[in-house]
């Protein structure tokens, strides 16, 4: 049997999160509240991996970065660089019947569940980087992979079978990681598009657009 790409909507291998699940279910009855599913084609030449679902964003609508913070920057990047169009909808209001369309670009996290406080423990990366590992594995096309932030940096490592202490994560760092069917792939990564990271000034708009212009002329430059 073909490796199982998402986890059941009732997943328990994480009790933390769960239990926090089950937590949400009563407090916001109308919430998506489950492993939040990819956004995109599988047959993208180009993948987004994030941290996590944010509670009030994309655990309210089930689409990835989706009402987050982070979406306010990252959506309109993408649509910018031409891996995205259409109209995203920022803060509350977002939904995920806006019209939205990824263009050869998918957007992914290294754990699907919304965690408290939104921070992941290790365990809880392991348990889901199965399901990346499947993932990305099945992406035949995939040329990039772009992660936002450490965590997403090293569950992709993870997921390939590569050891992080040979690939630093740095913004802006680019390497060439040569596993599976692929004769190599490229990861590039950015600081996530947080809005801790953003508010602080650790990260720019400019910064960020700068990754994603970076990862357009890869792909161009493959093919």
């Amino acid at each position: 049997m073909a490796p199982l790409l998402e986890p059941d909507v009732n997943c328990q291998s994480c009790p933390r999160l769960s239990g926090f699940r089950a937590e949400n279910v009563g407090l916001y009855p109308d919430f998506f509240n489950g492993p939040v599913p990819p956004f995109g084609s599988i047959d993208a030449r180009l993948l987004v991996v994030g941290l996590a679902p944010g509670l009030k964003g994309a655990n309210r609508t089930g689409r990835p970065f989706t009402g987050d913070g982070a979406g306010e920057l990252l959506y309109p990047t993408l649509i910018k660089t031409g891996l995205a169009k259409g109209n995203y909808i920022p803060g509350p209001d977002a939904r995920i019947d806006d019209g939205l369309e990824m263009v050869g670009a998918r957007i992914t996290n290294a754990v699907r569940c919304v965690p408290p406080q939104n921070k992941v423990i290790a365990a809880e990366t392991s348990a889901c980087n199965g399901f990346l590992g499947a993932e990305i594995k099945s992406m035949k096309n995939l040329e990039v992979i772009i992660a936002l932030g450490g965590v997403a940096h090293g569950a992709v490592l993870n997921a390939v079978g590569l050891k992080k202490s040979a690939y630093k994560f740095a913004h802006g760092a680019m390497f060439e990681l040569p596993f599976g069917i692929h004769d190599h792939i490229m990861l590039t990564d950015s600081y996530h598009c947080s809005r801790y990271n953003t508010n602080t000034g650790r990260l720019t708009t400019q910064m960020f657009e700068d990754v994603f212009v970076a990862a357009v002329k890869l792909i161009k430059g493959k093919n």
